[in-house]
């Protein structure tokens, strides 16, 4: 059962469907424009949608807001010392901050980033700063029916062919991110994680973790990989960690608080130059863009996170869910993984070819059906090409139903489960969308579609 009980509930209320159909159409066919009021379960993200403990709620009571010297501020950097190991914190407001400062202080014009699978906000932060993102993950990643344990390992042929072809000193970083999204929260092993870093210390080339969930990977580890059955989640966060030379940190998911993030390193230099630059974009370098609070919470937060208690329901329910789907026939990526279960909108949708957004229109389908609002990570997603400007059609086609933490019950992913199996019966019916409003940057979030008439 959960580790904990509950204190406080929010009510929710199911619509009906002529609510919903009148409420997609307003929001384009894109779930990230439906109102919060007319969701009846949220699915759509992780990040900030937590349920905060007493504990949590407590430390907002003790906010120092001073301007400059924040006690919470020390807190957090005393947390992250402990747990993860870095020397040096910068606060951000949350993740995207973190890798805005990541990228302006170490990517230059004509650098290449490789990285274990792109991340959205990663991915463009890099761009904006001059560089191009190489995908360096090995190839069962990109294959939703691959059981491989660890499909967010580094293949490093992929990366020694790159450092070849470019030389060392045109990439600045490897950007490493553990149960990454797009690869349907899949984590890396330590094993792989050593061989990087022999690799990348021989040629003196920096591994710059996305630190996001980074304990969820510990879960992992420890599960499947040998020796690390009797190790703790806390010991082995560390064990990543020191592999590694710095982080950012997107708190609103592994850290369970509804705002926050930093930036932390070991190298004095880089973290003088994120410190400077965080005072221009974010706030001084002692709040980061937050308030006292919230640093608190998120300093409490980091050790509630590491139990294992905590995890073992955390990942638990996302398991509940996706072996209800699998049983049913329902095709998602295997192997089940930490935050969310992952639909293959390919399979789901095979008559919809990938330029009529098969994963958006099931994403929208699923809203109609039961109010349960998703996430796509496809063909929108991924964007387009810069060069050609064509869609970059990616091998995943992904509806990502994303857990958060510590708010739904069981009951709750029983209706989700019947809702989407529902919709697999029924499958034949839904047709794609065509994209009718694109924005210059990171299209997920605000692009209108309309649907396709035969």
């Amino acid at each position: 059962a959960e580790p904990y009980k509950i204190k406080s509930v929010e009510l929710i209320r199911m619509t009906t469907r002529e609510e919903r159909e009148a409420a997609i159409r307003e929001a384009g066919y894109n779930t990230f424009r439906i109102r919060s009021k007319d969701v009846y379960i949220d699915l759509l993200t992780d990040s900030g949608t937590s349920a905060m403990s007493d504990k949590q709620w407590a430390g907002l009571m003790l906010g120092d807001e001073a301007y400059s010297g924040s006690e919470n501020f020390y807190h957090l950097l005393e947390a992250v010392q402990e747990y993860y190991g870095y020397k040096y914190l910068v606060p951000t407001h949350q993740g995207r901050g973190a890798e805005h400062l990541l990228s302006q202080v170490m990517v230059k014009d004509g650098d290449f980033v490789p990285g274990n699978m792109y991340f959205t906000t990663t991915r463009l932060h890099q761009e904006l700063a001059g560089g191009t993102f190489v995908d360096v993950i090995i190839d069962e990643a990109h294959d939703p029916a691959s059981r491989h344990p660890f499909k967010r390992n580094v293949d490093l042929e992929k990366l020694d062919r790159l450092v070849l072809e470019v030389g060392a000193e045109r990439i600045p970083y490897i950007s490493l991110e553990g149960n990454v999204n797009m690869a349907g929260g899949q984590p890396f092993s330590m094993a792989n994680l050593k061989e990087l870093n022999a690799y990348c210390r021989a040629r003196s080339i920096p591994i710059m973790l996305d630190a996001t969930r980074t304990i969820e990977n510990a879960w992992f580890i420890r599960e499947r990989e040998d020796g690390y059955a009797d190790k703790s989640l806390r010991s082995i966060l560390r064990e990543i960690c020191d592999l590694t030379d710095g982080c950012t940190m997107s708190a609103k998911k592994d850290l369970l608080v509804n705002i926050g993030g930093f930036f932390a390193c070991n190298d004095e230099e880089v973290f003088l130059k994120a410190q400077n630059m965080v005072v221009v974009y974010e706030g001084l370098h002692t709040y980061g863009g937050l308030a006292g609070r919230d640093m608190e919470a998120m300093a409490i937060g980091i050790h509630e996170a590491v139990t294992e208690d905590h995890q073992a329901a955390r990942i638990g329910q996302v398991r509940y869910l996706g072996d209800k789907l699998r049983k049913a026939g329902v095709p998602i990526v295997n192997p089940i993984g930490s935050h969310a279960i992952f639909l293959d909108a390919r399979k789901f949708l095979p008559h919809i070819d990938q330029d009529d957004y098969p994963a958006q229109a099931l994403a929208a389908e699923l809203y109609l059906e039961a109010g349960i609002r998703a996430m796509e990570r496809g063909n929108v997603s991924a964007g387009r090409d810069p060069e050609t400007g064509d869609n970059r059609h990616p091998a995943l086609e992904l509806v990502r139903l994303t857990l958060p933490r510590r708010v739904y019950t069981q009951a709750h992913m029983d209706v989700v489960a019947e809702s989407v199996i529902r919709l697999y019966e029924g499958r034949d019916r839904i047709r794609g969308l065509k994209m009718v409003y694109e924005p210059e940057y990171l299209r997920f979030f605000q692009a209108r579609f309309a649907p396709l008439t035969d």
